[in-house]
């Protein structure tokens, strides 16, 4: 990282809890490799208000938006990129001169991570989860026409996303005897510290070529490894994030992301947890 001084420009992550966030460790990276005199920090924001009028403030340049402010920071936002439109969700913010301009990478990020396995077009995904990842992937994949089913434990949330989309959508108890190409689990289920457990059972998983976790903590879940033993390809929920943090990069400085090299100090970072 070059030194920080007078001429350094400000980007980071705004949520609450952010402590946790990889975005720091893979967004440093990605400035240092192109000499760009700028720091990402963390702020662990709660009143979203104060912290949008800082970032004007402040000439803060760039934003990563997590949980809980995907949603109500579209507000504060002079202009919203259509495809950010149509999922209902924000989470990048380009500042230019006060000028607020805010974007979804997270469908990016998914489908990137899809299409190193498989075509889209055609094919049939079953989107375990109807939040905001949910919302990004499912978006994302109708726009490469592929057959969507949305399964979720609030059922009418799941009927909600699957009406906007005209896809369809199932009960959490149906998941017995649905089956696909493409399972894509969408909730927090796995996720560390709760590492032992998995959004759904062999049977089901036995029914599907390929199978992709959001969670990125631990690097393999319960679920990818249910997977593998059943045969399934399987994707990581790390390759998502490294590649919605890319185009992040991209938006910010309009310069090509080391996409390899943030994956690979990321994979280093949490293979230490381990």
């Amino acid at each position: 990282m070059m030194p920080i001084d007078a001429e350094t420009s400000l980007y980071g992550i705004i949520g609450h809890p952010v402590r946790h966030s990889l975005s720091p460790i893979i967004q440093n990276l990605a400035f240092t490799s192109y000499n760009i005199n700028a720091v990402y920090l963390a702020f662990e924001v709660t009143e979203l208000s104060g912290a949008i009028k800082g970032v004007k403030a402040l000439g803060i340049k760039g934003l990563s938006v997590t949980i809980p402010h995907k949603i109500n920071i579209m507000s504060f936002l002079d202009e919203i990129d259509i495809m950010a439109q149509k999922i209902g969700a924000i989470n990048t913010v380009v500042n230019r001169d006060g000028y607020l301009l805010g974007f979804n990478t997270d469908w990016l990020g998914a489908l990137l991570s899809l299409k190193e396995k498989t075509e889209i077009k055609g094919k049939r995904f079953v989107i375990l989860g109807a939040g905001g990842a949910a919302r990004a992937i499912a978006f994302g994949l109708k726009k490469e026409g592929a057959e969507i089913i949305i399964v979720n434990r609030t059922y009418e949330k799941g009927c909600a996303l699957a009406k906007e989309i005209n896809a369809h959508a199932f009960p959490w108890e149906k998941l017995p005897v649905l089956a696909g190409d493409v399972l894509i689990n969408t909730t927090p289920i796995g996720m560390w510290p709760e590492i032992d457990t998995s959004p759904v059972d062999e049977k089901v998983l036995a029914k599907f070529e390929l199978v992709m976790d959001t969670v990125y903590r631990p690097l393999k879940t319960k679920l990818l490894q249910m997977a593998e033993k059943m045969g399934c390809n399987t994707i990581g929920g790390l390759k998502m994030l490294i590649y919605q943090g890319a185009e992040q990069f991209r938006l910010w400085t309009k310069k090509e992301p080391p996409v390899e090299k943030m994956l690979k100090v990321a994979e280093k970072f949490l293979e230490k947890e381990n």
